[in-house]
């Protein structure tokens, strides 16, 4: 996919794109040695002659992307301690399965650690990174709470938000005079108004993989379910009705055709290209897909849509999953405070955040979010992101999605019961936390 990258836990990068008030390299760079000097690790030292290593995925790695335009502007007031990115692949499953191997071996190979916010858990339990205990009060002074969460395990901050992401609605505005505010209330104006133009009421995420769990789990957060306590001690699956809530709106869409043809094996670019053609009247997406039809002169609808918070189902506000990228120190470092004073410059300066938004690429900084205001992605991210939800950064979090794909999956298509995919999915958030 040219000029975008997508997780399935919702990062994103569009490295070629500038918006207005981009800000120069020398401009961003000229603040980097301020911020490193209040940035020190816990001795306040920082190791001579450092070279470090960063290791981050996706286009906004590559040569001219994002993130390496940032690297560029760290390395030129920063020569003492200049940093290479080793650049990942997009997908972040193999992202963690390189890190992981590095990180297993014991080896210092990486110095920084660009993490899909699902990876905290598992990281922090198998001793890879370091805390930031010491550095909390500055981390949380202005990091958004959601972003702050997933960065955390057992009680202590294990790395330092850097990319944050949250889905929007995306709606026909020739076909829809307003976006829904309910669940229901999208699958019946969906029906009336796809059934009228001859599309799709709405496409999304509904394959097996990580994406469908995120979609699942915003209709059941968005139902008042909780998959377990606030420090994870305790399963609190399926909260009520919340869990059968969730799976009779799927079941229910899947088989009255609110969900588009395809649905059980589309992924995000599925739905982008469906929605993108004109085929749907709602997409459930990141806001990676907001420019991209808008940059399509082929598209019918590039000048026939818009963005809203998703729907909840009782019309109270909006939830959404959280995905994006949060930074480490690598335990096995052998430059540890110069990798810290790198990762805080990254998330606390507010002009390289601000650099970061005006690239399509969401910051984590809440300052940033009022600078980016008259741009409507970023403008309804600073909305939504308060009341994102991080999904639990437990050490077995892999282990938890793989038997929500397969029970969910087979059951909000009829092909196996409900009562019993619930059952198991209960029991799998169980083992996790008494494992």
């Amino acid at each position: 996919m040219a000029g975008t990258e997508v997780h399935c836990g919702g990062t994103v990068s569009t490295p070629g794109r500038r918006r207005k008030g981009y800000r120069s390299a020398a401009v961003i760079g000229a603040l980097a040695l301020a911020a490193a000097a209040c940035a020190g690790g816990p001795g306040g030292e920082t190791t001579a002659d450092a070279e470090l290593v960063w290791a981050i995925g996706g286009p906004g790695a590559q040569p001219g992307g994002t993130f390496q335009l940032i690297t560029e502007m760290w390395n030129e007031e920063n020569p003492d301690t200049p940093v290479t990115i080793d650049i990942l692949p997009e997908d972040a499953d193999e992202q963690r399965v390189q890190q992981s191997l590095v990180l297993n071996a014991g080896t210092a190979e990486f110095d920084v650690l660009a993490m899909d916010v699902i990876w905290t858990g598992e990281y922090a339990a198998n001793d890879w990174i370091v805390d930031w205990e010491a550095q909390r009060g500055q981390i949380e002074e202005g990091i958004l709470d959601g972003p702050l969460e997933s960065a955390q395990y057992e009680g202590q901050l294990w790395a330092v938000p850097f990319s944050s992401n949250a889905s929007f609605l995306y709606y026909r505005t020739d076909l829809v005079d307003e976006p829904p505010a309910t669940w229901d209330e999208l699958a019946e104006v969906g029906l009336e108004a796809g059934e009228e133009a001859g599309i799709a009421p709405l496409v999304a995420q509904g394959a097996s993989y990580e994406g469908f769990v995120v979609n699942f789990l915003e209709y059941y957060w968005s139902a008042g379910g909780e998959l377990y306590n606030e420090d994870n001690t305790e399963v609190l699956w399926p909260s009520g009705d919340a869990a059968q809530t969730a799976l009779d709106f799927m079941r229910e869409s899947f088989d009255a055709g609110v969900y588009g043809p395809g649905f059980n094996t589309a992924m995000e670019e599925e739905a982008r290209n469906e929605f993108q053609s004109g085929n749907a009247v709602f997409m459930r997406q990141w806001p990676y897909a907001y420019e991209l039809i808008l940059q399509d002169d082929d598209s019918p609808i590039r000048d026939d849509f818009e963005i809203a918070p998703l729907p909840t189902f009782d019309g109270d506000g909006t939830i959404s999953a959280l995905g994006g990228y949060n930074n480490a120190v690598s335990a096995f470092s052998e430059n540890e405070e110069a990798a810290r004073e790198f990762v805080l410059w990254l998330s606390t300066t507010p002009e390289v955040q601000q650099f970061m938004g005006e690239r399509a690429d969401p910051p984590v900084l809440a300052e940033a979010y009022d600078a980016l205001d008259d741009d409507p992605v970023m403008s309804l991210l600073g909305d939504v992101l308060p009341d994102s939800r991080a999904r639990p950064p437990i050490p077995q979090y892999t282990a938890v999605s793989d038997v929500m794909q397969r029970e969910l999956f087979a059951a909000y298509q009829g092909d196996t019961d409900p009562d019993a995919a619930i059952e198991a999915v209960g029991d799998a958030l169980q083992d996790a936390i008494g494992s």
